[in-house]
Order: C-alpha cells, then structure tokens, then sequence
C-alpha cells in the first residue's frame, strides 16, 4: 500500500519503542505527525526535514536523545514544534529562526544547552515559548521582546544570567512568565508594570537588584506571584491589595523593609502569603483577619513587634502558620487553639510570656509545634496530650516548670521532643520520644530523672510524689464536682 499520500499519522499514547524510521521522511504530504507519548529512542531522524507540508510536530514525552537536526528549519508550515520530556542535548539550532509559522515552541525537560538563539525573535506569531528545565546559559536575547503575541513564556531552571529584557511584555498579552532559577540580575523590568494580562509570574532564585516599591502595578486578573529570594529591596506596595484574584503571594528571602500595608487584607482571595526572612518592621496589620481563604502564613525572620492579632480567630481555613523569629510579646492567644486545620505551629525566637494556652490542646491535627526560645512560664498543659498527630515538639529555653504531664504517655506518634533548658523536674514520661531523646534535648532543667543518657534514675520519692500531685489534682476535681451536685441537690430541697 503506497502512503506517500497520508495526511495524518497519530500513533500518541502507546507503547512503541525503538527508532524513529528514517523513511517517514518519505509522507511528503504529512500535516500532522504525533509519536508523543511513547518510548521511542535514539535520534531524530533528519529526514523529518523533507515533511515540509507538516503543520504539527509532536515527538514529546519520549527517550529521543542527540541533537535537534538543523534541518527542521525546513518545516516553514509548523504551528506547533513539541520535543519537550526527551533527552536532547547540544544547541538549539538557529535554523528555528525560520519557522515563522510557528504559534507553539516546547522544548521543555531536556538536555539542552548554549544560548538562546537571537533569532528566536523572528518567530512573530509565537503564543507558547517554553525553554525551561535545560541547560541553556549567557543572555536572554532582547529579540524576544518582538514577540508581541507571547502568551505563555518559561525560561526557568537554566543557568541563564544577565538582564531580563526591559521589553519583555510590550505585547500587552503575556499571561504567564516564568523564570526563576536562574542567575538573572539588574531590574524587575520596566514593561511588566503595565501588563495587566498577566496571571502567573515566577521571578524567585535570582540575583535581581532592583526597588520593589514602584515596580509592579495592579493586575485584576493575576493568581501567583513570587519573587523570593533575589536581592530585592524597598517596600511591599499597597497596591497587592488591589488585584482582586490574587492567591499566592511571595516575596521571602529579599531585603524588604517597611511596614506591613493593611490594604493587603484587601486581596481577600490569597491562599499563601509568605514574606518571611525580610527586614520587615512593625505590627501584623488586623486587616489579615479579612483573609478568610488564608491556608499558609509565613512572616518568620523579620522584626515585627506588639502582639497576634486576635483576628487571626477567623482564619479558620489556615493550615501553617510560621511567626518565629521576630519580636512579639505579650501572651500567645487563645485563639489559635480555634485554627483546626494547622497542621504546623511556629512561634519560636520571639519574646511571648506567660502560660501556653490550654486551648492549644485542641489542635488535633498539629503535627509541629516549635514555642522555642520565648519566656513562657507555668506548667506544660496536659491537655496537649490530645494532640494525638504531634510528631514533633520544642519548648525548649523557656520559664517552663513542674512535672511533664504523665498523659504524654499516649502520645504514640510524637518522634522528636526538645525539653532542655527549663526548670522541669521529676520522671520522663515512658514513650519512645521521651527514651531516645538525645541529651541536649533534656539539659538545663531543674531535676528530671529517668532511663535517659546521663540523666539520673527516678527514686521511689520523686514518684510517689509525682503520683501524690497527680492523684491531688484528681482529688480536688472530684470534690469540686461534689460540692457543685450538692449544692445543686440542696437547691432542689
């Protein structure tokens, strides 16, 4: 049977092996050629640059390795040019400068490396340019910023350095831009603060130097927005709280100062915040409270002051809350122990007193609590017992004193515990978190004793008196419950 006359050859989603053929180069009328989705191996052959009526090409998802054949600058009709998920490796031949046909560009998750071609740029109909997760390096070329109809661009996870061309969105429709994990420097660009089509911007791990106060605009249709960990300084602009679809917000690991903006519990949709390890001064604006969808918080490694809000009560979709390291007093408030969903807990490195909250003790599903290095004082709560989905717990360095609640012992899933340097006394509790706690997790406190290290055994003294206080407390919640059944029965009389 003669093909030469076949149009279309869909053969996606199986499981061929082996070689491309080289005489597929032969189906001179082929407009599309779909092979993705298989695990074929080995070279593509450079015959596919005689299928010059193809208008789709889509060898993605495969084991293809070596080169990408210069001849592919042939196929002057592609729309869409899809090698991404494969093992290709050496340059991206400048001969895709020709294909200005071309809408779609995915060369994702390979081997790639050198530069990025300049005349990428001749390609003035392309929507979709993905690069990222290669090997590729020096500039992005400026000539990208003639791509005018870009919609979606990835260059992220290369090892790319250099500017990010000023004129990266003068299109006015780029939706999504990625490139983070390079080793970009110099400005946020000038053109992304007008580009209000954008969606999803990924501008973290870099270098970028540049004053974040004035950069961005307001964006009504943007969903996710990071730019951690560059070198960016200045302050959080109040206009984050005017994009109304905003749902993740990050700026960690930069040199931000400033204040907190309280318009930012406009943008009443985020679901993460993160502007931890910043310079960031002052108090947690009560506006937060506004921010019903709020499921990860993180301000740790900042210098904020004054105390928790008490509208943090109404977060009650929050599931991580990260406020260490700053310099909050006051009491921790009761509150929290409303936030069911927390699954971790960090208030360390601050200056909290008085007692931890009984209330903590409803936070069933806690898997970290971390109250380190505060000036907490009172006795450890048993009923922090309940939280039966604690893995691991650090009250170490604070006022904490008496016994450890023997209720610990039915805390199976507890792995890691951090007690030292307290002013506890009396016997460990018998479970393995207690038994395999190193040393330096125990040092410090006023007399604990126990099958533990260097600790000193417990004398039937100290658990009889540890029994005596348990058995009083007991007591006296029985009398008090007593006294109120006959007061009660009296008032019936």
């Amino acid at each position: 049977m003669e093909l030469e006359i076949l149009v279309d050859l869909e053969l996606s989603h199986n499981n061929l092996s082996g070689l491309i053929p080289p005489n597929v180069g032969n189906l001179i009328n082929l407009n599309t050629l779909y092979l993705n989705s298989n695990q074929l191996s080995g070279l593509i052959p450079k015959e596919i640059g005689n299928l010059k009526s193809l208008v789709d090409l889509e060898l993605s998802h495969n084991n293809l390795s070596g080169l990408i054949p210069p001849n592919i600058g042939n196929l002057i009709n592609l729309n869409t040019l899809y090698l991404h998920s494969n093992q290709l490796s050496g340059l991206i031949p400048k001969e895709i400068g020709n294909l200005k046909s071309l809408v779609d560009l995915e060369l994702s998750f390979n081997n790639l490396n050198g530069l990025i071609p300049p005349n990428i740029g001749n390609l003035i109909k392309l929507n979709t340019l993905s690069l990222n997760n290669n090997q590729l390096s020096g500039l992005i070329p400026k000539e990208i910023g003639n791509l005018k109809s870009l919609v979606d661009l990835q260059l992220n996870n290369n090892q790319l350095s250099g500017l990010i061309p000023p004129n990266i969105c003068e299109g006015g429709k780029l939706i999504n831009f990625s490139v983070n994990t390079n080793y970009l420097t110099g400005p946020i660009p000038k053109s992304l603060k007008n580009c209000t089509s954008l969606f999803r911007v990924r501008l973290d791990q870099n270098q970028l130097t540049s004053n974040i106060s004035e950069d961005f605009g307001v964006y009504p249709n943007l969903d996710f927005m990071t730019i951690s960990h560059n070198n960016l300084y200045g302050e959080i602009s109040h206009t984050w709280g005017q994009c109304p679809k905003l749902k993740t917000l990050e700026m960690a690991g930069n040199n931000l100062t400033g204040s907190i903006p309280h318009e930012i519990g406009n943008a009443t949709q985020i679901h993460v915040l993160d502007l931890s390890l910043n310079h960031l001064v002052g108090v947690i604006p009560k506006a937060f409270g506004r921010l019903k969808f709020l499921e990860k918080l993180m301000l740790n490694g900042n210098k904020l002051s004054g105390c928790i809000p008490l509208e943090f009560e109404s977060l009650s979709d929050l599931e991580y809350l990260d406020l260490s390291a700053n310099k909050f007093n006051e009491s921790i408030p009761s509150i929290l122990g409303y936030l069911f969903r927390l699954y971790y807990l960090n208030l360390s490195k601050n200056e909290l007193a008085q007692a931890i909250p009984l209330k903590l003790g409803k936070l069933v599903q806690l898997n970290d609590l971390d109250l380190s290095h505060n000036s907490l004082e009172g006795k450890i709560p048993s009923e922090m017992s309940n939280i039966q989905s604690l893995v691991t717990l650090n009250l170490s360095h604070n006022n904490l004193s008496g016994f450890i609640p023997t209720s610990f012992e039915d805390m199976h899933g507890l792995s890691y515990v951090d007690i030292s340097y307290n002013h506890l006394e009396g016997p460990l509790p018998n479970t393995r978190a207690f038994r395999e706690a190193p040393l330096e997790a125990l040092e410090g406190n006023k007399g604990l004793c126990g099958k533990v290290g260097a600790l000193p055994p417990c004398n039937e003294h100290e658990t009889k008196t540890h029994q005596k206080q348990i058995f009083g407390i007991t007591f006296s919640l029985l009398a008090c419950k007593g006294r109120r059944s006959i007061r009660i029965k009296n008032k019936t009389t």
